[in-house]
C-alpha cells in the first residue's frame, strides 16, 4: 500500500460523515445523561425552610409538608417560660434553601421538668458561698431556716420540707431552703458548761462541809 492510498480516506465523504455521526452521538449521549442527572437530583429546584418556631409539632409538621418537606423530632430541651411541646429550634434553620423532600429535624420543649443535682454545700460552705452556688445552678432560694451552730455556716439544704442528701436531684428551678447556723450553739454550750461547773463546785463545797462536821 502506497502513502497516497493510505491517505486516500481523506477524500472519502462517507468517512467524514461517519466521524460527524460519531461525534453527534457522543454529544447526544452526554446531553441525555446530564439531563437525567438534573432531573434525578432536582438541580436548580429549592424550597425555603419556613420558620416554625413557637408552633406545636403538629402545626410545624403541617406547614413543612405544605412546602414539600418532611420533619421529625430529633431532640428536646426545657425552657420554663415556653409551653410544653412547642418547637424551639430546627435544622436546617428557617430561611435556608433545601431540596424538596428534605428532612427537617426539630428540637421541642420537653413536657417534663428535668432534674438537676443540688450542689454539695452542707457543712462546707458559708451562707454567701452556698447562695452563689445554688443560684448559679439554676435554683431559687426561700427564707433561711436558722439552726443551732456557727453563725452563717450552712448545715443543710431542704426541698419541700425535706432535708436533701449530697448530690440528690430535684426539679430545675426548685425553691430551696438553706439551714444556716444562728451562732447560738456555742453560747448555749458555754452556758451549759458554766452551769455544770457551778453545780460541781457547789457539790464539792457541800461534801467538804459535811466532812468538816464530823470533827
Amino acid at each position: 500500500m502506497t502513502i497516497k492510498e493510505f491517505f486516500s480516506f481523506k477524500t472519502n465523504k462517507y468517512f467524514w460523515l461517519n466521524i460527524i455521526a460519531m461525534f453527534g452521538a457522543v454529544i447526544l449521549i452526554l446531553f441525555i445523561v446530564l439531563r437525567g442527572l438534573d432531573v434525578y437530583t432536582r438541580h436548580g429546584e429549592a424550597v425555603i425552610v419556613p420558620d416554625v418556631k413557637e408552633m406545636t409539632v403538629q402545626e410545624a409538621s403541617a406547614m413543612l409538608r405544605n412546602q414539600g418537606l418532611e420533619c421529625m423530632v430529633a431532640d428536646s430541651n426545657y425552657v420554663k417560660n415556653k409551653p410544653a411541646g412547642v418547637v424551639l429550634d430546627l435544622n436546617p434553620g428557617a430561611g435556608r434553601k433545601v431540596k424538596e423532600g428534605r428532612m427537617i429535624y426539630l428540637t421541642v420543649n420537653t413536657r417534663n421538668i428535668p432534674l438537676r443535682p443540688v450542689p454539695d454545700v452542707a457543712d462546707n460552705s458559708s451562707y454567701r458561698q452556698a447562695q452563689a452556688k445554688l443560684l448559679a445552678a439554676g435554683f431559687k432560694l426561700d427564707e433561711i431556716q436558722l439552726v443551732s451552730g456557727e453563725k452563717d455556716w450552712v448545715y443543710g439544704v431542704k426541698y419541700q420540707g425535706r432535708q436533701l442528701t449530697a448530690g440528690e436531684k430535684v426539679p430545675m428551678g426548685a425553691v430551696l431552703v438553706l439551714m444556716v447556723g444562728s451562732g447560738s450553739g456555742k453560747e448555749a454550750g458555754d452556758s451549759i458548761a458554766t452551769a455544770t461547773d457551778a453545780m460541781s463546785s457547789s457539790s464539792s463545797e457541800s461534801l467538804s462541809a459535811e466532812d468538816d462536821s464530823w470533827f
